[in-house]
């Protein structure tokens, strides 16, 4: 009876949760929009933190590990998950952070260091920097279950699944049980883009599977151990704590920002898009508060009338593409989200517009896009001015397949 009135209590804060504007912010951690989507029942969308007494007593008289963020949060106050499972007398002995760092104030491919938390004076060990991926023997020793808990945006070059591929890895191989706290994919409807060749293999795509994949982090790690994906084929064992009352079609307004320069609603529905002009010599809008909203170059002066001009920002982008340089291109802060996740399909439009626009097109790629796409198909169909139908058909197949071995996996309608 204790546990159903404590779940009962959290449900109730949960559903009193208020919508509150995000204003663009160069520190985007200001941004607190304490959202909660509701499906057509009129209930609450709950993340998996959220409902602790799923979870508490298993939890208690282990030693834990934690890779988190600063996404991983807890209730309207969007408290830590560390520090309320803290407070809550659970033994947690080590944090993990990932790209961006355990508080998520690193830029994009930043080195990150291992630090001290100076609020519980846990040790911080990072995954992301001086390519140390993979938790090793001796970062879990001592450690009797891990959990996952942070916020995804469900496209495959977002690093944070392949975070979770070297820790279900590492598990499997230390014998270390992990617990996934499952969280809403905010892209969820999309499942769309060139599925990724293997022989491009690389930290931002490491899987058979498109640039939208349609899954959370819950469903994801599931693919990974039964798609027999990690190491020798190694099995992770896993315990999910899923979502209440969520859909893959539910439209979902993030907590927290899951990383710098996602940081408004419209960037995350954006980015499965505009992200592929990172293989490009084009910016995206990184050096300022809007970025993967705006797409310009120095060279389109006079073909574009919108301009921006990108700088140094710390924590964001230090060394943006076309730093300090007035670009002329595409203004999409005004875009309606609908007019987005209406089409279902990643915009090519704006990739296509743009490089027939583009007077050096020798220039207008560049290596990464290969690692991006996860094809060198893609450039070639683009150089050689294939449609954008004629590019899309010979995604299908790849499209068709992923879709029945995604359906083995989802824990959600």
């Amino acid at each position: 009876m204790n546990k159903i009135c404590a779940f009962l209590r959290f449900a109730l804060i949960t559903v009193l949760l208020a919508n509150t504007a995000c204003s663009q912010a160069t520190n985007y951690k200001s941004c607190k929009t304490a959202s909660i989507s509701k499906n057509k029942k009129n209930s609450p969308i709950i993340p998996g933190a959220d409902q602790i007494p799923l979870y508490i007593n298993y939890l208690k008289g282990k030693n834990i590990g934690m890779v988190i963020n600063q996404t991983s949060v807890i209730s309207k106050n969007l408290t830590a998950s560390v520090d309320s499972l803290v407070h809550l007398g659970v033994n947690v002995k080590k944090i993990f952070g990932p790209e961006h760092g355990f508080r998520g104030n690193a830029s994009n491919g930043a080195t990150v260091g291992d630090t001290q938390d100076p609020k519980t004076g846990l040790p911080v060990i990072s995954l992301y920097g001086n390519k140390h991926y993979k938790p090793t023997p001796a970062d879990l020793k001592g450690i009797d279950l891990m959990i996952f808990d942070i916020q995804d945006v469900g496209v495959r070059f977002y690093t944070y699944i392949s975070t979770l591929h070297y820790l279900m890895e590492a598990c499997a191989e230390n014998d270390v049980e992990l617990m996934i706290f499952d969280r809403p994919n905010p892209n969820g409807y999309l499942i769309d883009g060139p599925v990724l060749d293997t022989v491009n293999r690389s930290f931002v795509g490491m899987h058979p599977i498109p640039i939208a994949h349609g899954m959370t982090i819950g469903e994801y790690a599931q693919m990974i151990n039964g798609e027999g994906w990690l190491k020798n084929g190694v099995k992770c064992k896993l315990k999910i704590i899923k979502v209440a009352n969520y859909k893959h079609n539910l439209p979902y307004t993030l907590p927290v920002n899951p990383s710098p320069n996602l940081n408004t609603p419209i960037s995350i529905l954006l980015y499965p898009s505009t992200c592929l002009f990172e293989g490009t010599t084009f910016s995206l809008g990184r050096g300022t508060l809007f970025p993967f909203a705006v797409l310009g170059h120095p060279a389109l002066k006079g073909k574009y009338s919108f301009s921006f001009t990108p700088k140094s920002i710390p924590g964001m982008s230090e060394s943006p593409p076309q730093k300090d340089q007035e670009c002329f291109g595409i203004n999409l802060q005004n875009i309606s989200p609908t007019d987005i996740t209406g089409t279902g399909v990643i915009n090519l439009k704006w990739l296509l517009e743009l490089y027939n626009a583009f007077p050096d097109k020798d220039h207008f790629f560049n290596a990464y896009f290969i690692k991006l796409t996860g094809t060198a198909e893609l450039r070639k169909q683009i150089e050689t001015g294939k449609t954008e139908e004629e590019i899309r058909a010979g995604w299908q197949p790849g499209l068709t397949k992923f879709k029945a071995t995604r359906k083995k996996y989802l824990l959600y309608e």
